[in-house]
């Protein structure tokens, strides 16, 4: 999902492009994007941008109607996990597969793309700033806040730091991925929990969003170019997210990670839980007492599979059970030895086959039944009439 350096560089681009110049109409690929039927999207044909900003990761694009800020018009626009933008010249058409809308303005046209086959993106258009406010999550903008605001709205519930950085309502605009590189740049755990956080814990990881964030952004606006096409969660530069079981760039130990749903953290061991492994709830409930508590541990193990056979009882050794056994192949039976070769058989056609069975059968044993004729319908019929006959007889005697 695009996060907050990503939605900020996207909201730099499209408001060069589109505040100032009147969207001229919107055109559907698919109409479940559009998530709202009052007003219609006619009521923006020939309206002006007047700016582009961010609610969340969600991109507002806010529109004057005859300069009454009650009936200003916004268009907002939530790019979910897939969703994103491409800049076209005027008119383009919309891709036919991922194509979700398109924006048609003087100055070119914006087109909505989703690459999923779970269409999340949705399109609302707003009247009012009370509804604007009704989709805002509440979450703190935190570039530019203060260590002591930061510390009491971390606080105010007990949640781990992995939930509480990525809760919409506690901070705004930070996601999966760009939580993991706070969280690993601070050299905190993800799991531990904000209550037992201390005050200079709380500073080291103000400190981390700002320096993370800002760094990306920079990062981000300087790759975009003439418009940010790669927008990814994904980034070779990225320490620690997405890369599960390579090197961490600051001990060389491998980074680890925790699944969770459709989402998964990642860390490192050395750097940020004082060499433990975090559970991982879709292996450590099916390994019980074998899960490795340490790296050292999680590699002795690996080691030790290599080398030997599971021992009875492990995690190796219960999975291996639920995998049917096959009955070996028998081998085939060796032919008696000959110093002769054997001659070469003559090619048998039709009219030599039945003759060979027949003596085939007579010579094989003496007991052997003869083979049976075929019957035909004449044959049949004299010897079903008489059954018929006395059937009746019998039928007739019974009455009487």
């Amino acid at each position: 999902m695009p996060e907050l350096p990503d939605v900020d560089v996207y909201i730099e681009h499209i408001a060069a492009r589109t505040v100032g110049h009147a969207l001229e109409r919107i055109r559907l690929g698919s109409p479940f994007v559009l998530r709202t039927a009052e007003p219609p999207l006619t009521a923006l044909s020939g309206l002006t941008v007047t700016r582009v900003s961010r609610l969340g990761k969600r991109i507002v694009l806010a529109f004057d109607v005859d300069g009454r800020a009650d009936d200003e018009l916004y268009l907002v626009i939530h790019l979910m996990v897939a969703g994103r933008f491409k800049w076209k010249p005027a008119g383009a058409p919309i891709p036919g597969k991922v194509g979700l809308a398109a924006f048609d303005f003087d100055s070119g046209t914006l087109i909505l793309t989703e690459a999923s086959t779970k269409k999340r993106a949705s399109l609302h258009l707003l009247r009012g700033a009370a509804r604007l406010a009704a989709l805002d999550p509440g979450g703190m903008e935190i570039l530019g806040s203060k260590v002591g605001a930061f510390a009491a709205r971390l606080r105010s519930e007990n949640h781990t730091l992995k939930r509480a950085l990525t809760d919409p309502h506690l901070f705004s605009g930070i996601g999966n991925a760009y939580s993991d590189e706070i969280l690993h740049h601070a050299c905190m755990s993800p799991v531990k929990l904000t209550s037992r956080l201390t005050d200079d814990e709380i500073r080291r990881l103000h400190t981390s969003i700002h320096v993370v964030l800002e760094e990306w952004t920079d990062r981000l606006r300087k790759e975009a170019g003439e418009f940010p096409e790669k927008v990814t969660a994904f980034r070779p530069e990225m320490t620690v997210h997405g890369k599960y079981g390579k090197p961490c760039p600051r001990c060389g130990k491998p980074v680890q990670r925790i699944r969770y749903a459709d989402n998964e953290s990642n860390y490192c061991p050395t750097c940020q839980t004082e060499g433990k492994l975090l559970a991982d709830r879709s292996l450590s409930r099916l390994m019980r007492g074998d899960w490795p508590k340490t790296l050292e541990e999680l590699e002795a193990k690996k080691t030790e599979g290599r080398t030997k056979a599971a021992p009875a009882g492990s995690f190796a050794a219960r999975a291996a059970s639920f995998i049917p056994s096959r009955a070996p192949a028998p081998s085939p039976v060796p032919s008696p030895p000959s110093s002769v070769a054997p001659a070469t058989k003559p090619k048998r056609t039709r009219a030599d086959v039945a003759p060979s069975a027949a003596s085939a059968s007579t010579t094989t044993s003496s007991t052997a039944p003869a083979p049976k004729s075929k019957r035909t319908r004449a044959d049949v019929a004299p010897s079903a009439a008489p059954t018929k006959r006395s059937s009746t007889r019998t039928r007739k005697r019974a009455e009487s």
